[in-house]
């Protein structure tokens, strides 16, 4: 048994079974609305529903308000359908964006590796035709026991569709990323659904590039800036990433490499907390301080695009900012785990990305 589901202001209808969200309804008939943490905490995937009976599930009361409910509004990540629905959604169409349907697939673990100390490469192979997928977009990986995926961006370049690659920092404390760290063994099946994502390289737009990371957020960049330099993109690529100490800093001489072979793209790494008696001789700082000490502090003309932690988004859009660079030419993807996004709504109910 499914129900119908409407999409307005696109007129697009498609099917959703009684135990499926909205948000999941619409990804796997690609058809996109806009979403974030998708545990009902951040309020990005509010859709006002015109038309039919749905449940509220575990919405947030902050992300969404008792008023909000009584408006018919909810939360796309956690709604499901009771009936025939109709929704009205905020849907920004983006001449870039590449509408993959979010299939599910099963892989095997074909190779782990060490990056640093708390960072672990995972390759997985998949089957048949591979993943379709756009630079920078991610997958949510089911953990053994876990009722909730994990979500993690796709570390390689999309014409590589049956091997895909993932970078897993070791959450404290957290049961995914232990397991995926001191469990996960090469030859082991992986299941995971994708991509998802709204995190990609403006291609129509002829301007620079500059790609700003920190720590694990290193995997979207990396993805975008392999997906350009395969398609021969020529406009000037500069790549700002940051971590702790050498021995957190991953692919170094990889990218040391790709800007020998590529007259177009610069890599500008930076180390935040590295012993001053050490051989280092780049940059010392934060990777916000790095970008803007590269650039003068001036970066008009340029498209920025930021993965990483919150602390790190918002002090590089900061930067960003007072170098002239402002919000239509900035896009971002923050790291947020299930304790990152209380704790956002703890400081602020209204809390919302870039």
């Amino acid at each position: 048994m499914s129900y119908q589901l409407t999409i307005e202001p696109i007129g697009q209808t498609i099917d959703i079974a009684p135990d499926q969200t909205i948000l999941d309804a619409c990804m796997r008939a690609g058809v996109w609305l806009p979403h974030a943490c998708c545990h009902g905490l951040c309020a990005t995937c509010k859709v006002q529903v015109v038309d039919g009976e749905i449940e509220h599930g575990h919405a947030s009361p902050f992300a969404l308000m008792d008023f909000e409910r009584d408006e018919r509004k909810c939360l796309a990540c956690c709604a499901t359908a009771q009936s025939d629905i109709t929704i009205e959604a905020d849907i920004d169409e983006d001449e870039d964006a590449m509408h993959y349907p979010v299939l599910d697939y099963v892989g095997r673990v074909v190779a782990i590796e060490d990056l640093t100390p708390t960072i672990k490469g995972i390759a997985i192979e998949l089957d048949g035709d591979g993943i379709a997928f756009q630079a920078g977009q991610y997958v949510n990986v089911t953990i053994p026991g876990e009722s909730t995926p994990r979500a993690f961006s796709l570390a390689g370049a999309p014409g590589m569709r049956n091997r895909i690659e993932l970078n897993v920092r070791r959450v404290p404390g957290g049961k995914g990323t232990a397991y995926l760290h001191e469990q996960l063994a090469p030859g082991d099946a992986v299941r995971l659904a994708g991509p998802y994502g709204r995190f990609f390289v403006r291609k129509s737009d002829p301007k620079p590039v500059i790609l700003i990371a920190g720590g694990s957020g290193l995997s979207s960049p990396r993805s975008m800036l392999f997906d350009l330099l395969e398609d021969g993109d020529a406009r000037p690529i500069t790549l700002v990433y940051g971590a702790r100490n050498r021995e957190e800093l991953y692919y170094h001489e990889a990218f040391l490499a790709l800007e020998a072979r590529h007259p177009n793209f610069r890599y500008v790494p930076a180390l935040s907390d590295e012993p001053g008696d050490s051989t280092w001789d780049g940059f010392r700082g934060f990777v916000h301080q790095a970008a803007s000490a590269h650039f003068g502090n001036d970066f008009r003309g340029h498209k920025a695009y930021l993965c990483g932690p919150p602390v790190m988004i918002e002090a590089s859009i900061r930067a960003l900012m007072q170098g002239q660079l402002f919000e239509r030419d900035i896009y971002t993807e923050k790291f947020l785990s299930n304790a990152d996004g209380a704790q956002a709504l703890a400081k602020s109910p209204l809390f919302k990305s870039l």
